[in-house]
């Protein structure tokens, strides 16, 4: 079934709606969810809320890509839950190293992923990543927005995890003066 059809039972408020979500974007958002919680059931209650958040969010939303939305909304969840998880203890996840390695590129004074979440950081994120080589774009969003760990985005890539390690540390040094210029730092 097409994006559309699916957005229209979404606002005609079929259920047959959910199924259809289901069947097309379960491994993708599953994948998001696992990456970022490294557990299988975490993963899938984040899956399944992620069917309600799109429950709730259309109407009045109708996006034109299903996908990006409902892993916008998997992505938020399942960092929720993380944080959620993680409140109490330090761990060396991939989650942690992430935002971890992104704190040199985001300006003083916000935590990760409360600076994510501004209007006005993604919109210089979303410029910054238009600017950049096809393959730095791809590794850096696999990094951060996917939160794939070095060895995986290696393998994709084909690249050794030095160089991707190296990609990263520069994309991170070119965003941090990016920001910089476009004021983003006080």
């Amino acid at each position: 079934m097409e994006d559309k059809e699916i957005v229209s039972l979404y606002w005609k408020r079929d259920e047959r709606a959910v199924s259809e979500t289901s069947e097309k974007y379960g491994a993708y958002c599953y994948a998001i969810a696992y990456n970022i919680l490294s557990s299988p059931e975490d993963a899938e209650e984040s899956v399944n809320d992620t069917w309600v958040g799109a429950w709730e969010s259309m109407p009045p939303h109708k996006p034109d890509a299903l996908s990006a939305f409902l892993g916008k909304i998997t992505r938020r969840i399942s960092l929720k839950r993380w944080r959620n998880r993680n409140a109490a203890k330090r761990g060396g996840g991939v989650v942690e190293l992430a935002l971890e390695e992104l704190k040199e590129s985001i300006p003083a004074g916000q935590a990760v992923e409360d600076a994510l979440a501004e209007r006005e950081l993604p919109r210089l994120i979303d410029a910054f990543l238009d600017v950049l080589p096809d393959v730095e774009q791809r590794v850096f969003v696999r990094r951060y927005w996917y939160l794939d760990s070095i060895a995986d985005i290696a393998k994709r890539f084909g690249f050794t995890q030095s160089k991707i390690k190296s990609m990263l540390h520069r994309t991170r040094r070119k965003l941090r003066d990016y920001l910089r210029k476009e004021g983003a730092y006080e």
